[in-house]
């Protein structure tokens, strides 16, 4: 009688104590695979977060646009009406963003077509009356980069002619 009460135990499952250690066992193998995929996920999320950011390459040398034609145009004074006529060049270290500045090319140049027309002669009359219209015209194509990029890409805006007549 004694064998069979044990062949009925062996048949009916393992022991209680046996079937503690093989759930533990089986939970921390879950968990470790849990935590492995975790760090798997996230080494993937930020290698893909590398790759879609590009990297600005910055050149030693300073690089030039020159926003060919010339801007002409007509504001009003007191007394008559007036001309104003500015060559204008980007600076930058970043050829990526010239060459952005390059396909934007009609965009920058309203704004500044309408930054220029909105001037009062008296002011561009004066030296600091065109370091202010220098630094406005800076500002309006950083901001146009800006959307374009994501930076502003543009460091300096140069006038390399400056007519009013």
């Amino acid at each position: 009688m004694a064998q069979n009460e044990q062949t009925e135990n062996a048949a009916a499952g393992p022991k209680k104590g046996s079937s503690k250690v093989v759930m533990i066992m089986g939970v921390a193998m879950v968990a470790m695979a849990g935590a492995s995929g975790y760090l798997v996920m996230n080494a993937r999320k930020a290698h893909g977060a590398e790759a879609d950011e590009p990297k600005v390459v910055m050149s030693k040398q300073e690089q030039y646009l020159t926003l060919d034609p010339p801007f002409v145009v007509n504001f009003k004074d007191d007394q008559s009406m007036r001309f104003l006529q500015v060559g204008v060049s980007l600076m930058s270290h970043d050829a990526a963003a010239l060459a952005a500045a390059k396909e934007a090319d009609p965009v920058i140049r309203n704004a500044l077509v309408m930054l220029f027309s909105s001037q009062d002669y008296t002011i561009l009359s004066d030296a600091a009356g065109k370091q202010k219209l220098q630094a406005q015209a800076l500002a309006d194509v950083r901001k146009i980069l800006e959307k374009r990029l994501g930076r502003p890409g543009v460091e300096a805006l140069y006038f390399t002619s400056f007519v009013m007549q």
